[in-house]
């Protein structure tokens, strides 16, 4: 699973990882797992990020396959 977390933190005024994890009711260490592809948010979780940026989940994550490909 691939985000634009970070592209969407800085179309936010610069966001910061610290504000987006508040507003999320996560680490900042959360956030920024997140933003790497270290850890899968829950469902709950992105939905709240999406939330925060007023766009539709798919605009925050988007799934690939094995070889990098979007199915």
């Amino acid at each position: 699973m691939t985000n634009r977390i970070r592209t969407l933190r800085f179309e936010r005024e610069e966001m910061t990882q610290a504000e987006l994890a508040r507003r999320i009711g996560v680490t900042r260490q959360t956030v920024i797992a997140i933003e790497k592809g270290r850890y899968s948010p829950s469902l709950e979780t992105a939905f709240r990020i999406a939330r925060v940026f007023a766009v539709p989940l798919e605009q925050v994550f988007q799934w690939t396959d094995d070889e990098g490909k979007t199915p």
